[in-house]
């Protein structure tokens, strides 16, 4: 299952961040697609090469949009999109953008721009700023932890 904000919200509110390594929420195989898309748009349509040049999350533009895999990315410029479309590998976040707390857990939540760090050079995106400081008070063991989630996660396994 998808979590959408709201339901993470609710979610949050019932039970302490800390007690969400209890929750067993692995999806079904139909369940994660390998981007975080709302209406078919990567991460919020912020641009992601903003991240690495600029140091912040800076809202994209339809008409600087390129296609890949599976999801429609915005830039804030050609140059970032040119950039983007000549390795998205480099720039994508990582876990397709959803949250990098979630994923480590071994489920799907959402994420906003505001919740964001870059670790050797890969960037990860949180559901929110107050689950960016927990993940980042354990964020090399979480990444690993994410990296085994994740492929289980997309496959449904």
């Amino acid at each position: 299952m998808k979590i959408t904000k709201r339901g993470f919200i609710a979610m949050l509110a019932a039970v302490p961040v800390a007690g969400l390594a209890a929750w067993s929420l692995v999806p079904s195989a139909s369940a994660a697609s390998k981007i975080y898309t709302e209406g078919g748009i990567a991460i919020d349509g912020t641009d992601t090469v903003a991240y690495f040049t600029q140091g912040k999350p800076v809202p994209g533009k339809r008409e600087f949009s390129h296609d890949w895999n599976g999801a429609t990315w915005l830039f804030s410029s050609a140059q970032n999109r040119d950039t983007f479309a000549a390795s998205p590998a480099k720039y994508a976040p990582q876990y397709g953008g959803y949250c990098a707390y979630a994923v480590s857990e071994g489920y799907t939540a959402s994420t906003v721009p505001e919740a964001w760090k870059i670790v050797d050079g890969k960037l990860y995106l949180n559901y929110s700023t107050g689950v960016q400081r927990t993940w980042e008070k354990n964020y090399s063991e979480r990444i690993i932890d994410g990296d085994k989630n994740w492929p289980k996660i997309v496959s449904g396994g």
